[in-house]
């Protein structure tokens, strides 16, 4: 990935932990993110591309025959309290959304359309609609596979459909190996994706309202750190329901304060609206100028779409796996409302404030924006890149927003880490087995990373997120194609039910 404008090298503490950190990433980073020969495209990015595409074909565009239903599901009007599971399905959606809706729809967005440009948006909504395919696969077969306890606990995720999934298929073996894997990709993505970014934009938010470079906090990003861990540690000791509990407050609460921020924006510049929407479409296929045009857009596009939504990563079904329900395929339908809730809407609405409000320097007599080569990005006022620049544009039109995107920053970063705190120690306990010890070894690891996202630079930790996360979804999408087979039946076999009424609503 590009290198990001003016920013700030860390000093001292954070300087030494991020050039241990970067040197250890680099390798793994450069490999996931490996061209096609030929060309400057990264075949991550069209492996997702291509199975995103075939889960859409293969289950007839059930991302939007089934959308009705999927609310209907959410709303509690098919729940049976009886059934085995630890959460409700707004609560296993909450807890998923809490994970992807986070510092991706506020400093990611901010990330591809600063590189990509405006026409990034286009393929970010392409990518996230798409996406809600990949989504209702993985999360079906995560809770079909789930094992569940004694004790009324649930383990699920790619871990287990990859295993019995697979060995169900005759394909044992293979099944094995890619759930190790995948355990592997998913703690390291836990750690990054998950984790470091979080910590790491959450602090940039903090210095940018505390005076910048000025700022007490500027080069001690691990003071932030510190206070984080301690706080996240908190919440993840009491395990899924103690998450879910936090999550299906704290999700609403910032999807509110957010959205109704950009709403306020995109109301007041209603009339600009067209022509931003313009800017999108155009930009998607012509790059209006920025280095890498049509193809640089695409990238980044997908790319912050992927690392957004999650969307064939096998992350969200882990969380879903724990929803109380003997139906696999509702929860499928619920989880594919996921990649349109976070990328279709929030992110849309992340990128029409930022190009309305006119933060990224657009030539005006040819319309093209102006490249800066030497940050890699699209030239702003002041340089701005990532979370900064999202908080540049809100606060060119509400000038006291950027304290409250702190907030919501802070919160976002927050619930996401908590979140992905279950997916990797799920993982872990698939590799090391279940036990208290177990445990708390690896959330004594997830904190320390809180630390070490916050004091890093975001150049560094961007590229490791994306590497590990984009690493478990090469493993998933390999078994999703292998067990599509089994998603299939049950969709026919509920779709059949549901039509003869042999599924009713449950009265409440």
């Amino acid at each position: 990935m590009a290198a990001f404008a003016q920013e700030v090298e860390p000093e001292g503490i954070d300087a030494t932990i991020n050039a241990v950190a970067g040197a250890v990433t680099g390798p793994f980073v450069s490999f996931i993110f490996a061209p096609l020969p030929g060309t400057s495209f990264p075949w991550i990015v069209l492996w997702l591309v291509v199975g995103a595409t075939i889960f859409t074909v293969y289950f007839g565009f059930v991302q939007f025959r089934a959308f009705g239903h999927a609310i209907a599901l959410v709303k509690g009007d098919y729940s049976d309290p009886n059934d085995a599971g630890e959460v409700s399905h707004f609560q296993a959606l909450a807890t998923a959304l809490s994970g992807t809706v986070g510092l991706g729809n506020i400093a990611g967005v901010a990330v591809a359309v600063g590189i990509g440009g405006p026409g990034a948006t286009f393929w970010m909504i392409l990518a996230g609609l798409m996406g809600m395919a990949s989504k209702f696969t993985e999360c079906t077969l995560g809770v079909k596979f789930r094992n569940e306890y004694a004790d009324g606990t649930v383990s699920g995720g790619p871990m287990y459909y990859l295993t019995k999934g697979m060995t169900e298929r005759g394909y044992g073996t293979i099944g094995k190996v890619l759930a190790v894997l995948f355990s592997i990709f998913c703690i390291l993505g836990s750690w990054g994706g998950g984790n470091m970014f979080q910590a790491n934009q959450a602090h940039a938010q903090l210095v940018n309202i505390t005076g910048g470079e000025a700022s007490f906090l500027s080069g001690n990003g691990w003071i932030t750190g510190i206070i984080m861990a301690i706080i996240v540690f908190v919440v993840i000791v009491g395990g899924i329901k103690s998450i879910a509990q936090v999550t299906e407050k704290i999700v609403p609460l910032m999807a509110v304060i957010y959205v109704g921020a950009a709403l306020i924006i995109l109301i007041g510049n209603a009339s600009q609206i067209p022509w931003a929407f313009g800017q999108i479409f155009e930009g998607a296929f012509t790059g209006l100028g920025i280095a890498g045009g049509l193809a640089g857009a695409l990238i980044q596009g997908f790319k912050r779409a992927a690392f957004s939504n999650e969307a064939g990563v096998g992350s969200a079904a882990i969380a879903h796996s724990a929803v109380r329900t003997k139906e696999p395929i509702t929860e499928g339908f619920v989880s594919l409302l996921e990649p349109f809730i976070d990328t279709v809407v929030i992110c849309t609405m992340t990128a029409l404030v930022i190009v309305i409000t006119g933060v990224l320097n657009q030539d005006p007599e040819t319309g093209l924006y102006v490249w800066d080569a030497a940050s890699g990005s699209i030239a702003t006022a002041d340089g701005s890149s990532g979370v900064e620049l999202t908080s540049l544009a809100f606060g060119t039109t509400i000038s006291w927003f950027p304290y409250v995107l702190a907030v919501a920053v802070v919160l976002f970063a927050f619930s996401t880490m908590i979140s992905w705190s279950y997916y990797g120690l799920k993982a872990w306990t698939y590799l090391f087995g279940e036990g208290k010890t177990s445990e708390v070894i690896y959330k004594l690891l997830f904190c320390l990373f809180v630390i070490i996202g916050a004091a890093m630079s975001l150049g560094p930790v961007i590229d490791f997120s994306d590497a590990a996360i984009f690493a478990m979804a090469v493993v998933n999408i390999i078994g999703l194609y292998f067990l599509m087979p089994i998603v299939k039946r049950e969709l026919l076999s509920y779709s059949a039910r549901l039509k003869s009424g042999e599924i009713r609503k449950f009265k409440h």
